[in-house]
């Protein structure tokens, strides 16, 4: 009879164990600190390099519920200059038209459009014809101003609307690093939009009443929404799922040769350590 030796014995384990981790990583069961999108593949662990799919020359992690931001992030900072330069026209617009153009008043002066005007000339009606031009001027200049506006509202309408689509999505994926309920996310939505704001790097941070970012435990760095959300697994603690042990996670069920069971829904609302620690314990059933 031949037996393996140990090197060939421990090649056969690692393969084992690469299977596993990439049955249960793709099974939602381990949820490692992943980047979402890399450029260079051989940068990422060779057991999860699977776990990427490529596209446009970048590698992205293949899961769903967690976008990726980067292209947000650039349309957020096109938007901002755009606000920026519509208020800069809207500011030049203002200044070059206030009060009454010198030379404009001459060029009325001395060309006039209908003989309406040349009879109010004649009739040493001068200022009857300057106030009608300056009316004119005047209309043509709050109709720019207006469109300036309009133009620079818009802008920060669509400003905010890629700020909010940003930061929610660093919110779930805050929520889903803490193993937060689904059916609490939304409800941590609506808490984190009153406490984090946008900085300039479109990174989620909480400013105090000065306007200067909130330090997290550190002392040194921002405080995030996972800290915020680790904290809240003591005042807010059903959103997060019950623990894995024991008959409460499992549901105390078993089935007629006497395998504990636990159902789907139940199962489904626990994290992902969670859920690999009870399929070595309980049978999954509807």
């Amino acid at each position: 009879m031949r037996f393996f030796n140990r090197k060939t014995a421990v090649s056969i384990a690692e393969m084992g164990h690469r299977i596993l981790f990439n049955y249960m990583a793709r099974s939602g069961l381990v949820l490692g600190a992943l980047s979402l999108t890399v450029d260079d593949i051989s940068t990422v662990p060779e057991a999860q390099r699977s776990l990427y799919v490529e596209k446009d020359g970048k590698h992205h992690l293949d899961v769903t519920g967690v976008e990726d931001t980067s292209g947000l992030k650039s349309a957020l900072q096109k938007e901002r200059e755009a606000v920026k330069e519509a208020r800069r026209l809207q500011k030049e617009l203002e200044q070059r038209y206030e009060g009454i153009d010198p030379d404009r008043v001459k060029a009325m002066m001395a060309k006039f459009d209908t003989d309406d005007e040349a009879k109010l000339i004649a009739a040493g009606k001068l200022d009857e014809v300057v106030a009608k031009r300056t009316e004119k001027l005047r209309v043509e200049l709050q109709k720019q101003v207006d469109a300036a506006k309009n133009e620079t509202k818009a802008a920060i309408e669509r400003s905010g609307k890629f700020s909010q689509r940003v930061l929610d999505n660093h919110i779930r994926a805050a929520a889903t690093k803490a193993g937060l309920h689904a059916h609490a996310v939304e409800d941590a939505l609506f808490r984190a939009r009153n406490m984090f704001s946008l900085d300039d790097a479109g990174e989620a941070v909480q400013l105090d009443s000065e306007g200067r970012p909130v330090l997290g435990k550190d002392g040194k760095t921002p405080f995030t929404p996972v800290e915020w959300l680790e904290s809240m697994k003591e005042t807010a603690p059903h959103w997060f799922p019950a623990s894995g042990s024991g008959g409460g996670a499992g549901g105390g069920s078993r089935d007629a040769g006497g395998v504990k069971t636990i159902n789907r829904e139940k199962f489904n609302q626990l994290n992902p350590v969670e859920k690999a620690k009870i399929l070595k314990t309980h049978k999954l059933v509807d």
